[in-house]
């Protein structure tokens, strides 16, 4: 069997795009940093996310009924990286740009936005992998995608 570290060493070969994952619920909100978005299906449009059970996010996207997906465009590193630490609620969303936007948080300068209603939850391992249905997919102003190899962020 392979061990989470030799899994993780060879997956750190293969680029990644960045996206945080948002969620309002009761007026929380929380955000995620995820390198596990996939495209599921074009017909009907689908998306898919690994989020770890232990992580904030978790229990508030399992009882939300929708998400926000905001794909980072390079240069968002700051983003990416605040977002991944696990930042107190209190601070989590101080000093972040956030589009105009009705519904869950979406990140500004993006090179694109989903908005998402969850189809499905799955548990698989020490995640769950969570379906949404895509309600919305919008370009945003960047054309250059953050990406995530070999542990370090770059921009394409």
């Amino acid at each position: 069997m392979v061990g989470g570290d030799e899994l993780r060493a060879v997956m750190g070969r293969f680029p990644h795009g960045v996206a945080v994952v948002t969620v309002e619920v009761r007026g929380q909100r929380a955000g995620l940093t995820v390198a596990s978005l996939v495209s599921l299906s074009l017909e009907p449009p689908l998306v898919g996310v690994a989020i770890r059970r232990d992580a904030a996010l978790h229990e508030l996207l399992r009882e939300s009924e929708e998400f926000a997906v905001s794909l980072l465009a390079a240069g968002q590193e700051a983003l990416a990286q605040h977002f991944a630490r696990g930042v107190p609620p209190i601070a989590l969303w101080e000093g972040v740009v956030l589009r105009d936007y009705e519904g869950p948080p979406q990140l500004e300068g993006a090179v694109g936005w989903l908005r998402c209603r969850i189809a499905g939850q799955h548990e698989t391992g020490d995640h769950t992998f969570f379906v949404g249905a895509v309600e919305s997919a919008e370009p945003g102003p960047a054309n250059l995608p953050l990406v995530f190899h070999r542990q370090a962020y770059a921009g394409l």
